[in-house]
């Protein structure tokens, strides 16, 4: 017989809880660049020991937080989907806020010119995104919390090198705001957020730094796609 789901507010306090303690916050953060982990590194990362990083992750996992993914004798921790990954990137922005009207961003400059979160691009770099594909109608309003794509976006996309067919047949949502905690205004999420991250490292538009989140546009990217991720 199946076990009754926990009411909304019981299982907001679950996952807050799961949240709360710092080694697993800290677990949590590692994991936003969207690559998977083992409990070793991950145990690093916190600063634990291994059989403490194991409960934590045992939480997490039960908490629906982060997904086990085994390759033979391998286990991967990764985070369990986008929507984790959003609500995450929003705490970082409650977390991070500054008291007065005037918001000024501490997080470091590499990070707030281009990052990655989860499996698509933040920062300056992805607001930049966002906006570009707004202002030239290639995105229309949101619908239930998601964009749309225009016949004109359509177009633009499949034109830089964008395999759409296989993005319209991803089973997530194609595209929604993702709020930016450094720069506090939202960056592209979903499916396109993804595909669009994925082939600007391609066409070597963006480079990943070595450790971290963090990406380099290159001088490339301004060359061949001027003002897509910011000032040409």
């Amino acid at each position: 017989m199946d076990m009754p789901l926990p009411d909304p507010d019981t299982r907001l306090a679950r996952l807050a809880g799961a949240i709360a303690e710092p080694a697993r916050a800290r677990m949590l953060s590692c994991l936003m660049d969207g690559h998977a982990r083992t409990a070793t590194e991950l145990a690093a990362a916190a600063e634990v020991a291994a059989s403490t990083a194991s409960a934590h992750l045992a939480r997490l996992q039960r908490e629906g937080l982060v997904s086990l993914w085994t390759q033979g004798r391998h286990r991967y921790f990764r985070l369990a989907d986008e929507d984790v990954a959003a609500a995450l990137e929003s705490l970082m922005v409650v977390a991070g806020a500054a008291a007065g009207p005037a918001f000024r961003p501490s997080t470091p400059a590499r990070l707030r010119a281009a990052r990655t979160c989860y499996d698509h691009l933040a920062g300056m770099a992805g607001v930049a995104l966002h906006d570009r594909l707004h202002a030239q109608g290639w995105l229309a309003g949101l619908r239930s919390g998601a964009y749309t794509l225009t016949e004109a976006g359509e177009r633009g996309l499949e034109g830089l090198g964008l395999d759409l067919a296989a993005v319209l047949r991803s089973r997530r949502r194609l595209a929604c705001p993702c709020l930016d905690w450094s720069e506090r205004r939202p960056h592209l999420g979903g499916a396109l957020g993804a595909a669009c991250l994925q082939l600007a490292l391609r066409r070597g538009w963006l480079r990943r730094e070595l450790d971290g989140r963090a990406v380099t546009v290159t001088p490339k990217a301004r060359r061949e796609a001027p003002g897509l991720f910011g000032p040409a």
